[in-house]
């Protein structure tokens, strides 16, 4: 793998520290007017997604980290592992409850899902950036209740719990960004 520079790293770039890979989240070189250069560094550790900041000096180096990016489909849940398949290859990929974490609430069937992996095993598993959902239960909203902020918990078909406008009734199809847990919009 090719080594990389601390004023190299970019969003993005997947790099290998203390035998773990990481994503690069963002980064900032900062160059000072007295002493030696460096870099900040946000970064999330791939196995567990957990976010580190670290301080790199401008000769530090890393490897690239030997990770790779899938875009497959989600077919099917065994209760133990999420089956995946590969559209191209028709290939199928298992991942265990540890790579899905709290992403499992947002998995429909045959989505499409980008899976990270490494080593030939799936470390994480990215859902689409918004999905739509159907609302299984929400109190109903009395009309003319618009004195509060605007907001209710309502639970979706895949068991996400989301808080949505007073007008979203039970039975209807919402718009939800995976990435903040939050309401976009009515699908019609």
């Amino acid at each position: 793998m090719a080594t990389y520079y601390s004023n190299d790293f970019r969003a993005g770039l997947k790099i290998m520290l203390d035998g773990e890979p990481y994503a690069v989240e963002a980064s900032e070189f900062v160059k000072p007017g007295k002493g030696q250069a460096f870099a900040r560094v946000k970064l999330r550790r791939l196995l567990t997604g957990t976010r580190v900041e670290k301080t790199f000096k401008s000769t530090d180096s890393a490897e690239g980290a030997d990770v790779v990016d899938m875009n497959l489909t989600y077919l099917y849940n065994d209760g133990e592992f999420w089956h995946f398949m590969s559209n191209e290859t028709f290939e199928q990929l298992s991942a265990d409850a540890k790579a899905i974490g709290d992403n499992a609430k947002w998995l429909l069937d045959q989505a499409e899902c980008i899976v990270t992996l490494w080593n030939g095993q799936p470390i994480s598993v990215t859902p689409p950036n918004f999905v739509e959902l159907e609302i299984v239960d929400t109190d109903p909203g009395l009309k003319g209740d618009t004195a509060g902020t605007g907001g209710k918990p309502a639970t979706l078909s895949t068991g996400a719990v989301v808080k949505v406008p007073l007008f979203v009734q039970i039975g209807e199809v919402i718009k939800v960004d995976t990435r903040s847990g939050e309401y976009v919009s009515r699908v019609k």
